[in-house]
């Protein structure tokens, strides 16, 4: 069993990761701005503004693994960066093993490509937040002494898409695979959670169906 601290526990990924997570028989502790609507049982909920002095430290004392499952969007627009990069900097400190959830902008569509998120086709609306994840990535790549991975779903990921859990998924590398299918929310968490039990990957890995 590990401590699993999911930090934006109570949106759509975050979600998903706590109830898998919880069902496997670990200790999770979700950190999110305000509570959930409808929490899961057996999951521990925390409140704060993640974007505070100290929360970070907060965040990961007591967990072997953390979690950040947030999307800069909304308070977090621009201020996205800034936390993980705290988190990853407490994470060092203690230890503690980082998953940071990226997003499909942030894959290449072949290898040594400039990421998805920069090329000319990428949707305006999306390009902002994505082009943020990037740059977390790109923050995690440059760390020394930190365990880390970043994992990136495929590109019809999302709660506007939640599929159906099937037990089944295909992970890859930094490059999009071309046979790649969509993930459902539920077989998007259980490869996060698979990944925490069995540590096989650090880096950049992807999550398709």
């Amino acid at each position: 069993m590990a401590r699993i601290t999911v930090i934006g526990g109570t949106g759509y990924t975050g979600g998903n990761i706590a109830q898998v997570a919880v069902a496997r028989g670990h200790e999770v502790t979700s950190w999110s701005r305000t509570l959930p609507v409808e929490p899961v049982d057996g999951v521990s909920y925390e409140t704060a503004d993640l974007t505070a002095d100290g929360v970070a430290e907060r965040v990961v004392a007591n967990a072997d693994v953390v979690v950040s499952a947030l999307s800069p969007r909304g308070p977090l627009e621009g201020a996205l960066e800034g936390v993980d990069a705290a988190l990853a900097d407490a994470a060092s400190a203690a230890g503690v093993r980082l998953v940071v959830i990226g997003g499909f902008g942030s894959l290449r569509p072949a290898p040594d490509a400039p990421r998805i998120a920069e090329g000319d086709d990428f949707p305006a609306a999306y390009r902002a937040e994505s082009l943020e994840m990037a740059r977390i990535l790109a923050g995690l790549q440059a760390r020394e002494g930190l365990d880390w991975l970043y994992v990136s779903p495929s590109g019809g990921y999302g709660a506007f898409n939640p599929g159906e859990a099937t037990g089944s998924y295909r992970l890859g590398g930094d490059v999009v695979a071309p046979d790649a299918g969509d993930v459902s929310g539920a077989d998007f968490a259980l490869a996060v959670v698979e990944e925490i039990e069995n540590a096989a990957h650090t880096g950049h890995i992807s999550v398709f169906g």
